[in-house]
């Protein structure tokens, strides 16, 4: 660098130090959840499945309305303090409401009523919104899907798709009836049933031309409808005034490398998938000569992105992979179903402020990507974490406020219910994530998830390690994390080998460094899986050297909820593995886990038995164990989420009074000390449901306490992994 060009920097070094603060950052958080379930009426069955699909909000704001297809429902939040969500009551409605609009003071929803997919059926149902009450419905003469009001209140586009079977002929097109495109006038929000004009979209696709399949809707500024033909991979564009086609183009396909393409719990990012069509779901305008799709490729696709478009068809930007490596890098990759990938659903765009804000929603991975529309390469600024399944995205600039809707309802299975979530736009960093990665220096992600174990490095404060348990069964890996960060980074990735490739057989669910460079693995046990329960030592680069197999007085009983943490007393000649079983075996009594210890020079076992909670619904039991200062901390939890979790605990066992016994005698009973309720920093972290698997606990050198939740590979769960950093708080001795 030439001398003047040094003062030339210096200077502007000085003169950005004197100048005036820069505006704080805005960002979005989470700050309300709303459970649907909390919307059915008094005398019904609390375990009905309900949805929030597609959703929408009142001309004020202050009211949300969904479509509830399973429960067949128009569903309300009042949400004047969107703090504070409240149950705003239930429309019932003849048929599967499948998406809603507000025009003044009525809601206009598609409703399908078809008898079966080769006799489809659906009408436009009009519900008031002061009184709950349906007033009119317009028949549509087929089975709608999407629904989109113009920007002037004039016209209501309607995209009737007349699904077609996927288990007829595998999904094959063509399967007539074909779906069309209904355009509804709209006078003071109530749709003109006579004036309905039925815009014909066959014959424009390669793929099935007597078939077109739409998809969904959306209106630009200059009252035209962008239409997707989702299976057909094409793109329609019509004027509303006119009905007539504009124009329309194909959506055409993408070629992906670098992408995870087998479903084999192990993440590979080094496939390829050529020439995949889109398939595009949903469509939205960034203006009215740019529109942006999210490519689902629900059918043959896997496309995993989104894509915008000019409205002649130029492919102005391709996203690629790019979405689901921000995805990967926070532990949201749905490795279980990756053929597709993430699965980009839902798309909505709002201008908040200066800034213009493109929304992505990621069915599969349960994640909303929000970027800047910069007219060219949207920028990314941060992912949000959502329900199971967003569907419905929702912009509400005037408040800055952004709502999702989130299908998926696993209440049968004990899982998450369905909800709606409300996050604000303000001065302040993304609470979420709170633990992510980077990518790799070969530019791909480095792949983690179901964290289920942690530990503390012996030699420096906030060095942690962790483990994946068995979603990930064919690349078991050791995580270092380097918890001084904000969110945590996890730096590093040690995959446990056997002869040098995977292991195979283990499900880790606890680590304790051994002192060596090395770690102590605890595995969780099932013999129906052919897994043994058994403790493993590694050396640095993760390879196997060791095997503890259970002794023959503990197997006779076993249950496949084994153990569940591991840690180490004492060192030398007098160094103690000290391993928590998670649930009751068949000697133990109820209410009663064991503590397993074993001395690796002496091969010797013993336990103690741990005293459980009583669980008043579904079960109780232990995660995590880990020493400091003279205690062992435990984690004690239920197996129950959201309102109905009451037990996310760390309890304490002093050392002096753990004196495990020989196996096969009587085991005494440890005495406990409540240290901590979980309760408290899982429900106010991000704001979002209590989950199920508080999994994680260590203490590090400075005494600060580390928790993790297990997000289960994003397997039946939001994908979300919740990462506390309690300081000091807990008491160590």
């Amino acid at each position: 660098m030439s001398r003047s060009s040094i003062l030339l920097a210096l200077t502007a070094a000085l003169a950005a130090s004197a100048a005036p603060p820069a505006h704080a950052d805005q960002a979005f958080n989470r700050i309300a959840t709303f459970a649907v379930a909390e919307n059915l009426p008094a005398d019904a069955d609390k375990k009905a499945k309900t949805s929030a699909e597609i959703i929408t909000a009142t001309e004020d704001g202050n009211t949300l309305v969904y479509s509830d297809s399973p429960y067949g429902a128009v569903g309300f939040v009042d949400i004047t303090d969107p703090k504070a969500p409240k149950a705003g009551g239930l429309v019932k409605i003849d048929g599967e409401p499948t998406s809603v609009t507000v025009a003044g003071g009525k809601v206009l929803a598609g409703v399908n009523t078809s008898k079966s997919k080769a006799e489809p059926s659906g009408n436009l149902t009009v519900v008031d919104i002061a009184s709950k009450k349906i007033e009119a419905s317009c028949d549509l003469g087929g089975q709608p899907d999407s629904v989109a009001l113009s920007k002037d209140g004039k016209f209501l586009a309607v995209a009737i798709e007349n699904e077609r079977d996927e288990e007829l002929n595998e999904g094959a097109l063509p399967q007539l009836p074909s779906g069309n495109l209904k355009i509804v006038p709209v006078a003071a929000g109530v749709p003109d049933c006579a004036g309905i004009k039925t815009v014909e979209v066959t014959g424009l696709s390669e793929i099935a031309p007597d078939d077109a399949e739409p998809e969904f809707v959306a209106f630009n500024e200059a009252g035209e409808i962008a239409l997707t033909l989702q299976e057909n991979n094409h793109i329609v564009i019509v004027d509303a005034a006119t009905a007539k086609v504009v124009s329309h183009f194909s959506a055409g396909s993408v070629t992906l490398e670098n992408v995870d393409t087998k479903k084999d719990g192990a993440f590979n990012f080094s496939g390829k998938v050529e020439n995949q069509k889109r398939e595009p779901d949903a469509v939205k305008w960034l203006d009215n000569n740019r529109l942006v799709i999210a490519n689902e490729g629900d059918w043959k696709g896997g496309s995993r992105g989104f894509t915008i478009f000019s409205k002649k068809g130029e492919v102005l930007y391709e996203s690629g992979p790019s979405f689901e490596y921000e995805a990967a890098n926070l532990g949201h990759y749905p490795e279980h179903r990756n053929k597709k990938g993430i699965e980009p659903e839902g798309v909505e765009v709002g201008a908040y402020g200066d800034s213009k804000l493109l929304f992505v929603g990621s069915e599969r991975a349960s994640l909303v990507g929000v970027y800047q529309d910069t007219g060219a390469e949207p920028k990314f600024l941060q992912a949000l974490p959502s329900g199971i399944g967003p569907e419905g995205l929702l912009a509400i600039p005037a408040r800055n406020l952004f709502v999702t809707a989130n299908e998926t309802d696993l209440g049968e299975d004990g899982l998450a219910r369905s909800h709606v979530m409300v996050f604000e736009r303000a001065e302040g960093n993304p609470a979420y994530p709170m633990i992510a990665a980077d990518l790799t220096d070969k530019g791909v992600p480095l792949g983690w998830g179901a964290l289920s174990g942690l530990a503390a490095d012996p030699e420096t404060a906030g060095k942690l390690y962790a483990v994946s348990d068995s979603v990930y069964g064919n690349q078991p890996a050791i995580y270092t994390i380097d918890a001084t960060q904000t969110p945590a980074k996890i730096t590093g990735k040690i995959v446990v080998t056997r002869n040098g490739s995977p292991a195979q057989k283990l499900d880790l669910e606890g680590i304790a460094p051994d002192g060596k460079g090395g770690f102590w693995l605890a595995s969780e046990g099932n013999s129906e899986k052919l897994v043994p329960h058994a403790i493993y030592r590694v050396d640095e680069k993760g390879e196997i050297k060791q095997e503890i197999a259970f002794p023959a007085e503990l197997l006779p009983n076993e249950t496949r909820f084994g153990l569940e943490g591991i840690t180490t007393i004492g060192e030398g000649d007098d160094l103690t593995l000290v391993a928590a079983v998670q649930r009751e075996w068949k000697d133990d009594p109820k209410g009663q886990v064991k503590l397993l210890a074993y001395k690796p020079k002496a091969k010797e076992w013993s336990a103690v038995r741990y005293p459980l909670e009583k669980a008043e619904k579904g079960w109780m039991g232990l995660s995590e164990v880990t020493a400091h200062d003279g205690r062992l901390y435990i984690i004690e939890r239920d197996n129950l989420i959201g309102s109905e979790a009451k037990v996310k605990r760390v309890y304490s066992v002093a050392l002096d009074g753990f004196k495990p016994a020989k196996l096969g005698g009587e085991l005494p009973v440890v005495e406990k000390t409540l240290v901590r309720d979980l309760l408290p920093d899982l429900k106010s972290a991000t704001n979002g449901y209590v989950v199920d698997k508080v999994e994680g606990f260590t203490i590090d050198k400075r005494g600060n306490a580390y928790v993790v939740t297990d997000n289960d590979g994003v397997d039946d769960s939001s994908g979300e992994t919740l990462f506390l950093n309690l300081g000091n708080s807990v008491k160590t001795n």
